[in-house]
């Protein structure tokens, strides 16, 4: 056992000894803000309560109450989830070490950042500070009602608690509090990019990675909230529509009368055909009040173009298929096919402006789309790449890319393509969606298992499998990264990664092995620029013009 300080007390973890890591020392189950109970319920995070003596901190803290979009269950938690997990190499080193906090994904409504999936042994052997938190998910994160009392995003607001927490705690265990780095993948990756932004958090890190997600994707801008509020206060039967009698049914609701409740806006083909592919509840645009911090009001795309903080270092990029997620998530594939191949089907709109335009607005650019991807082929459960692709375009590739180019225009920038295929995909598998494809893919989340150890993943990683060197050579790139600024500052890695423009699209493919290659799936995003430019003028983000 081992003892540190903090500013709220004294806490006790114990010293690990691993096979592929060396000795660390690990603390969890830290609470960085007060329970969200009672009065605090949707509120934005309250600072924690010191206490007396000694706090265990052998066990992870509790993750919040979700409803997993995989397996389409409920998953019981507490309210009370608010807590980190810190993991040293050295609680005194002779230099204070780089600090990474993992900021985990799972749509705004799952997930934890607990070490059965975000354990520190492949990180930390690098010589980093590994902090993982939990926050708050779905309704009890998200809600908005656009008043004071229920302002929004509670639970990106609690990750700037636990950002501010390290800041002052960090150099207890050895670490550099101005040395931070975030990263994060899927709805992580696109927090990440929001904290480069928002300015609750400036002057809380120096660095930030942001794995197949990004503010610009269109599940992580929260689709008139206030409305989605309301529709979810009817259907557990309050009609009102008063800012203090909603206030009040949602404080008095059990939180699972609030967990995977799905509540749809827009019409029936945007939304309810593509049921399980989005994200009800996610970042709000603010109204601002005076005793409140706002984390984000505005436009994305306008704070996209003027409001990322300078000097922020960035990697950003996709997996190869980060669309074959969409068939865990999808909850009928047949009536999905039905509506691919219908001839007067809507199914090939691009989501983000399904629900902001009229049906007859969208039908040439949905067949021009479905043109682009079927080639007049049918779809099936045998020939399934096309919609693959079409919602790794959709979904990921084109508004990844686009949210790129602003970024690299005002701060340096590192674009990636991860491709690498090797036992550690498992994630296709874990969804059960890899029947549908006949070739290896490279699925959202898989580049997980080349960061993390996974616990449910029994594979042979001793330090002379091929599983191991790509494990190295991934975890070199971030956290050399996470070091200095330059993920390849040397040549031990065999590539020269260079920063990523507008013009040369200069990128890495993080595939077995590592090439240096420009523009990324060129044809297929100069194909979804034409589209924007032709149908939605107005949504149009392109810096070269």
């Amino acid at each position: 056992m081992v003892q540190v300080k903090v500013t709220e007390g004294i806490l006790e973890g114990e010293l690990v000894n691993n096979d592929l890591a060396g000795k660390f020392y690990s603390f969890k189950g830290i609470p960085y803000a007060a329970p969200p109970l009672g009065d605090l319920r949707f509120k934005a995070p309250q600072p924690p309560k010191s206490w007396q003596g000694v706090r265990s901190a052998i066990n992870h803290g509790p993750q919040c109450p979700q409803y997993n979009v995989i397996t389409k269950q409920v998953e019981a938690g507490s309210e009370d989830c608010l807590y980190l997990n810190v993991y040293t190499p050295n609680l005194k080193p002779s230099v204070p070490l780089p600090v990474m906090i993992w900021i985990h994904g799972g749509s705004f409504s799952c997930g934890n950042g607990n070490d059965d999936v975000y354990g520190p042994e492949f990180l930390i052997r690098h010589g980093v500070i590994l902090v993982t938190i939990n926050y708050r998910l779905e309704v009890l994160g998200f809600l908005c009602l656009d008043t004071e009392d229920v302002p929004g995003n509670a639970g990106i607001k609690d990750q700037v608690a636990a950002m501010r927490w390290v800041k002052n705690n960090i150099s207890n265990f050895g670490g550099d509090p101005n040395n931070v780095t975030l990263f994060g993948q899927s709805a992580g990756g696109a927090c990440i990019t929001y904290h480069c932004v928002s300015p609750m958090t400036k002057g809380l890190f120096k660095r930030a990675i942001a794995q197949s997600g990004t503010m610009a994707n269109w599940w992580t801008q929260s689709y008139k909230p206030r409305d989605r509020a309301i529709a979810l206060a009817k259907r557990l039967g309050c009609t009102s529509e008063d800012d203090k009698e909603l206030y009040k049914f949602f404080m008095e609701q059990p939180w699972e009368n609030l967990v995977g409740i799905q509540v749809s806006l827009t019409w029936k083909e945007a939304e309810v055909a593509k049921d399980g592919v989005l994200t009800r509840f996610s970042v709000a645009s603010e109204k601002i009040f005076p005793n409140e911090e706002t984390f984000f009001t505005g436009d994305v795309m306008d704070a996209i173009k003027n409001n990322i903080h300078e000097g922020i270092e960035l990697i950003v990029g996709f997996n190869e298929d980060d669309g074959v997620i969409c068939f865990a998530l999808i909850y009928d594939i047949e009536k999905t096919i039905s509506l691919a191949n219908n001839d007067d089907s809507y199914y090939f709109i691009p989501i983000a402006f399904g629900q902001s335009y009229s049906k007859d607005e969208l039908k040439d650019v949905a067949n021009e789309i479905k043109k682009r991807y079927t080639q007049g082929k049918i779809i099936s459960k045998d020939n399934l790449t096309p919609l693959s692709q079409y919602y790794s375009a959709d979904s990921y590739r084109f508004q990844i890319l686009q949210f790129a180019k602003y970024f690299a225009a005002k701060n340096k920038t590192y674009f990636y393509l991860f491709s690498c295929v090797s036992e550690r995909n498992i994630f296709a598998k874990i969804f059960n969606v890899s029947h549908y494809f006949t070739k290896n893919v490279v699925c959202h989340n898989d580049d997980i298992a080349y960061l993390f150890p996974i616990k449910s993943v029994k594979q042979n990683i001793s330090k002379t499998s091929n599983a191991f060197n790509l494990i190295h050579r991934m975890t070199s790139l971030w956290t050399n990264f996470a070091k200095n600024g330059n993920p390849t500052p040397d040549t031990k890695l065999g590539c020269n990664w260079r920063p990523f423009n507008a013009k040369t699209q200069s990128y890495l493919n993080i595939g077995n092995e590592l090439a240096r290659e420009m523009a990324p799936c060129k044809e297929e995003m100069q194909f979804w620029e034409q589209i924007y430019e032709k149908y939605f003028k107005e949504k149009v983000y392109r810096p070269d013009k």
